[in-house]
């Protein structure tokens, strides 16, 4: 079952309203205590892509279906609908849940996206009684398979890929389950690092536990769930109010993924939003077929991606299961939008979600373009190394996102150097990582000229090359945007393709897949060159304001 379809039974009464003090501090004390989580995750882990990167999130899910009550801040939104799908997953899958107890799952196919993204899911209990559940997610540097770190771009089923894990018991009346722990860990290339990530997502939701129960002894259950319903309407309201003034009709577009690391060939995502009144309804009817690589995207990634795209569009709206409700997503079943096992999916949340944000952008853009922005550079810059590093002995697995370009929108220039359209992470310091493994970045810079033009240009994206200093590594990335850069909306000019370069023995390449590619073997000396996309431009390139583009080339930016 999905949000869309879950039958609701708490809907507010006509007499039962909470004063608005109190909503908003409630609706408030909520969001702080997924905010809390998300900070004991972040500083408790021992991964630097989660306590430098920010690559987790954590939220409070309805006790009867798993919907969304609040969730972090902080937390990557590409986990808005997917932690919401796994939380239900559990509910439908485990009744033998009790005080104390803790479910672990990757699995992609029952509510999550890529085998690195590690959730649990706590059922919290107030007074004895089921309240709600607590549940997180945290991106994990290696989960086994057949590359370091995950991004198998060659991979054909799920099971070269990694440990895939149904929804089980890790912690029991508040213990570890030892060896469930020891099986997850024995089949991780880092599992002392791991162990640390897997104590940072318990304290975290302790953490929510502690925070929540401080909250509803202030304010007693009643109170608080009559407040819950009331902020669902409420934001259910906002977001109709604003889709209203999307004029009626139905707005196409469509955006292309590279390849799928396999077959040298563009996938297509056609997307149909269909607005009348307030609601939506997003179809992907005539979208590329299943692929035999790993950029297939199960149903609760592309769930979120509509989510995202609209969040952008209407970033007023408060995060909870009512924002959702005008939003009607078809499952694109048939197409490589809605993987089924035993299709691979490593490169669905980081890469193939952002198209899809992409297209639904482009197909606004007409409606309203007074609210819409250009496409960003779409790609988290997904690179990761492994080895042996000769000076400690110890084995590693690094794994790197970097920014890009947004588009300009309609009132200014894109951000340079943002961060993934589906996330609030940022790139690791490299002087943090360059302490941690044996590499050296060799500069690292924006990258001139890369924003596309337009009335209000886009960002620029980035420019780095990291080089090996000791040992041997297998490299691999996956990316997008390759063949052709972010496009511009409205007359705006598309921003520059990503590109990568990888040299070995003194010999530079360029890949098969441009911007995706595994099997790259690493000797001291060797590097990859990385330039990340630009954003596309927004409107006419001739109505750009003179000043403007005198001020790029004071700043180099050109």
């Amino acid at each position: 079952m999905t949000p869309q379809t879950l039958k609701r039974d708490d809907a507010p009464c006509a007499g039962t309203a909470v004063d608005p003090v109190t909503l908003t501090v409630i609706e408030k004390g909520l969001q702080h205590v997924c905010t809390e989580m998300d900070l004991v995750h972040e500083k408790t882990s021992f991964s630097p892509i989660i306590s430098e990167g920010y690559d987790r999130a954590n939220g409070i899910y309805h006790r009867q279906d798993g919907r969304m009550i609040a969730q972090g801040e902080l937390g990557l939104p590409i986990f808005l609908g997917q932690l919401a799908v796994t939380t239900n997953t559990v509910i439908q899958s485990r009744n033998d849940l009790a005080d104390g107890d803790i479910v672990v799952m990757n699995d992609p196919y029952l509510g999550g996206s890529h085998l690195m993204d590690v959730r649990m899911v706590r059922p919290f209990f107030y007074k004895g009684r089921l309240w709600a559940y607590l549940s997180n997610v945290g991106h994990w540097r290696d989960t086994g398979g057949s590359v370091p770190g995950g991004f198998a771009t060659k991979s054909t089923e799920i099971h070269q890929e990694g440990l895939r894990i149904p929804p089980i018991k890790l912690v029991k009346a508040g213990r570890i389950e030892d060896d469930v722990l020891q099986l997850i860990l024995n089949n991780i290339r880092v599992p002392n690092d791991s162990l640390g990530d897997v104590k940072a997502q318990i304290a975290a939701l302790g953490a929510g536990a502690k925070r929540l129960t401080s909250l509803l002894d202030r304010y007693g259950e009643e109170v608080v769930d009559k407040a819950i319903s009331e902020l669902e309407v409420r934001s259910e309201r906002l977001m109709r109010s604003h889709i209203e003034t999307i004029p009626d009709g139905t707005w196409r577009a469509a955006a292309e993924v590279d390849s799928d690391g396999i077959v040298n060939a563009p996938l297509t995502i056609h997307v149909n939003v269909e607005v009348a009144g307030s609601d939506i309804r997003v179809n992907f009817q005539g979208s590329s077929e299943p692929c035999a690589g790993p950029l297939n995207t199960v149903w609760a990634t592309t769930l979120s991606a509509v989510y995202i795209a609209l969040k952008h569009v209407f970033p007023d709206v408060p995060m909870n299961a009512g924002c959702f409700r005008p939003i009607t997503v078809e499952k694109p079943r048939g197409t490589f939008l809605y993987a089924e096992y035993p299709r691979p999916t490593a490169g669905s949340a980081a890469e193939v979600s952002q198209r899809i944000i992409e297209a639904i952008l482009l197909a606004l853009a007409p409606a309203i373009p007074d609210k819409i922005f250009a496409p960003p550079a779409g790609t988290s810059g997904n690179l990761c190394l492994g080895g042996v590093d000769p000076e400690t002995g110890e084995t590693y697995v690094m794994y790197y996102f970097s920014g890009g370009g947004y588009g300009g929108w309609y009132d200014g220039d894109g951000i340079s150097n943002g961060c993934a359209t589906i996330g609030i992470s940022k790139s690791q310091p490299v002087e943090v990582l360059e302490q941690r493994y044996p590499i050296i970045f060799d500069h690292y810079s924006l990258r001139d000229g890369s924003g596309g033009a337009g009335k209000f240009r886009g960002g620029l994206g980035v420019a780095y090359r990291m080089k090996l200093l000791r040992g041997t590594a297998a490299a691999s990335f996956m990316m997008d945007h390759g063949r052709q850069g972010p496009p511009g909306t409205l007359g705006g000019q598309p921003g520059s393709p990503n590109e990568i370069v990888v040299s070995r023995g003194g010999t530079a390449e360029i890949p098969e897949h441009l911007s995706k590619g595994e099997g790259y073997v690493l000797r001291p000396g060797d590097w990859i060159d990385v330039k990340t996309p630009g954003g596309g431009g927004y409107g006419d390139p001739s109505d750009r304001d003179p000043g403007l583009a005198e001020d790029d080339g004071k700043r180099g930016y050109l």
